[in-house]
């Protein structure tokens, strides 16, 4: 029988080496595969992991030091930090690279998977192209809305050495016929065939179920349709949505989207939160970081149970701060000290402060251990770092920053959520779109109790929660009900920040993020201004090979700049 020795250098070249026992026996016997075997299952893996999960090199820079950080999930700027929280607001070329190289890179990885299953592919199969469809839909979506303008339309096409960058509406209109080709292609099948044609237990997102997949694709589209709705000439949201009102969504736990993440892979092939908290030595390393105060207040103030499931109390501790000798730092030393002070008070921790900022040369701060939940604000400067102590502040549990192979529980990546399919139908209710019909109120408090089922909390805490008027829509104003539709999509997305920052330029709230930051002896106010980011600027590496069109795209869309609005998120 003929062996596909060809595959497996593909597949090891792909990084598949290891993955599974049935790779490793194919990796020790390249005649394991047989054209009995051969099939396009063993290509959908990498792709899969990749976009959620990458190696260590964009799991860090792209996904914790940017998108994690403008979505105001964690803080660095403690007195442990390498770097003060400025980091990123301020434009970081190497930083801002990784990111760019990250999303360009990546997309040869799926295509190759696309081309394997199009018709007259190696291994044409209509059901799995479809899958792979609705991934490349969840890869460009988080693309455009990280860069804006990309290569879309001509990418991948191999006599096009050059891609034009398309605008942001259409990236979007090509996305949504992608995800209805898709669900069209899929219909009433449960699975991409049988035997090797089965993609099963090497689909991470959905284990071969072609009817998860189908609700993934409608839910995605719903999302999509409503981040683009209201933006200037929008002809397509309205009608995308009326249309997911009447098709399946992710509606149960079992729903949930989630990529489990492998427990034996070196980080360098696909890492976790625990990559940069660990291997940098843990709380006291200068490459960890601190829960946002944003996130906290928005936990602690109202009682909700996910608190505990995704921090740590304030270790707490005395610590003595002495006043700087001279010049302007020894000036703005009692502000930041006063400043310090109130943030600590506003929470409500147990804390004693002794000394005068003002006519001591020392203040010394005391916080009880292991009670308090206190987040660290976002965006302090680097000038205020010898005081913000990270015992001062709530830290990720270890779910997220445990070491592979010291569990089984290991955090999951979010893809999508059941969650946000409800929260997505009662934001359209809310603005009044055609077609969206129902209880805003009841879809609103389910996507609630989703959430919250998914982070594993009680029953009887989420049902005390939902009592509570921040989980009520039934009145209010337009505004308000949005405010807090945004506000639960926005914890929600925990970790998952891409969507996190998206969610927050889009509907404006947090509105504590969403503002910005003024006052320059407090926080870094970067090369922004202090404003919002709503964008990333282009890699070099976008310049250097396609230039031309790329200049083309910022004509279009603005200046290559943090603070420029992308199409989605213009008023």
């Amino acid at each position: 029988m003929k062996s596909y020795k060809f595959l497996i250098v593909i597949l090891i070249a792909a990084g598949l080496a290891g993955c599974t026992e049935k790779f490793e026996e194919i990796n020790k016997d390249p005649n394991a595969i047989t054209s009995d075997e051969a099939s396009a299952r063993y290509f959908i893996t990498v792709p899969q992991y990749k976009l959620y999960a990458p190696d260590n090199y964009p799991y860090w820079r792209a996904m914790l030091i940017h998108a994690d950080r403008f979505a105001g999930y964690f803080t660095f700027g403690d007195n442990y930090s390498w770097w003060s929280d400025e980091l990123s607001y301020t434009y970081h070329l190497s930083y801002t690279d990784a990111t760019w190289d990250f999303y360009e890179g990546y997309f040869g990885q799926l295509d190759n998977f696309m081309k394997l299953t199009e018709p007259g592919g190696d291994f044409e199969n209509e059901l799995m192209y479809a899958v792979g469809l609705i991934i490349k839909g969840l890869y460009y979506q988080m693309y455009t809305e990280t860069f804006g303008e990309i290569p879309y339309s001509e990418a991948g096409d191999p006599d096009i050495i050059l891609p034009k960058y398309d605008t942001q509406i259409e990236i979007y209109k090509g996305i949504i016929a992608d995800l209805d080709n898709a669900i069209t292609t899929i219909g009433s099948n449960t699975k991409t065939g049988d035997g090797v044609e089965d993609l099963g237990n090497n689909d991470l997102y959905c284990n071969g179920d072609l009817q998860k997949w189908k609700k993934l694709a409608n839910t995605l589209k719903l999302r999509i349709a409503l981040r683009a709705h209201g933006a200037t000439g929008d002809d397509f949201a309205a009608a995308a949505v009326a249309q997911c009102f009447s098709a399946p969504l992710l509606e149960a736990p079992a729903d949930n989207v989630l990529l489990t993440k492998d427990n034996v892979i070196s980080k360098w092939n696909s890492d976790s939160y625990a990559g940069a908290w660990l291997d940098f030595g843990g709380f006291g390393s200068g490459g960890g970081w601190s829960v946002s105060k944003v996130m906290i207040d928005n936990l602690r103030n109202f009682n909700d149970p996910r608190l505990t499931k995704f921090v740590k109390p304030a270790a707490g501790g005395t610590f003595t701060f002495t006043k700087p000798a001279s010049g302007s730092e020894r000036d703005l030393w009692p502000k930041r000290v006063d400043y310090l002070n109130s943030v600590l008070t506003a929470a409500g921790a147990e804390f004693t402060q002794t000394g005068n900022a003002t006519t001591d040369e020392s203040v010394v701060f005391t916080m009880t251990a292991n009670k308090n939940y206190v987040g660290q604000p976002v965006r302090l400067n680097g000038f205020i770092k010898p005081i913000i102590r990270r015992e001062f502040f709530c830290t990720p549990t270890d779910y997220f920053v445990v070491a592979k192979g010291g569990t089984t529980n290991l955090y999951k990546e979010i893809v999508l959520t059941t969650a946000e399919a409800y929260f997505l139908k009662a934001e359209a209710i809310v603005k009044g779109i055609s077609g969206a019909t129902g209880d805003a109120n009841a879809l609103f408090q389910e996507g609630i109790r989703q959430s919250m089922l998914m982070w594993g909390c009680a029953a009887g805490d989420i049902t005390t929660y939902l009592a509570q008027p921040v989980a009520s829509i039934s009145s209010g104003t337009q505004a308000e009900k949005l405010e807090k539709i945004a506000t639960q999509r926005w914890i929600n997305s925990y970790t998952e920040g891409f969507e996190g920052w998206a969610v927050v330029r889009k509907m404006g709230y947090p509105a504590e993020l969403a503002s910005g930051v003024t006052d320059a002896d407090i926080y870094g106010l970067g090369s922004i201004n202090g404003l919002y980011p709503e964008r990333m600027q282009y890699g070099t590496g976008a310049y250097s090979k396609n230039g031309d069109n790329l200049n083309t795209a910022i004509g279009r869309q603005g200046a290559d700049k943090m603070d420029t609005k992308l199409w989605f998120s213009k008023p």
